[in-house]
C-alpha cells in the first residue's frame, strides 16, 4: 500500500512539474490566455493542439470551452484569446 501511495505522489509531482515548464509565446493577448485557459486545464493543451487548429478551429475550441465545458471567460476576452491563439499557435 505504501508503494502505491509513493508511486502516486511521484506521478503527481512529475505532472505538476511539467505544467510549470509550459511557456506560451510572448505576444499581445498572452495574459488573457494564461488567465482564462489555465483555470480549467494546463497550458500544454495549446501547443499540443496547435498543429491541428486554424482560426476557425481555435474559435470553435474557445466556444466549446465556454458553452459546453462552462469556462468562465469574459465575452470581451474571447476575441483577444482567439487572436492570440491564431497568431501564435494557428496552422
Amino acid at each position: 500500500m505504501r508503494t502505491i501511495a509513493l508511486g502516486m505522489a511521484l506521478i503527481a509531482g512529475v505532472a505538476g512539474a511539467s505544467e510549470d515548464a509550459v511557456q506560451l509565446k510572448e505576444s499581445a493577448g498572452r495574459e488573457a490566455v494564461e488567465a482564462n485557459c489555465s483555470m480549467c486545464h494546463s497550458l500544454d493543451y495549446i501547443p499540443m493542439n496547435s498543429p491541428f487548429l486554424d482560426r476557425k478551429g481555435w474559435e470553435g475550441s474557445v466556444t466549446k470551452m465556454i458553452k459546453i465545458m462552462g469556462a468562465p471567460v469574459r465575452e470581451d476576452d474571447v476575441p483577444i484569446i482567439v487572436e492570440y491563439l491564431t497568431k501564435n499557435y494557428g496552422k
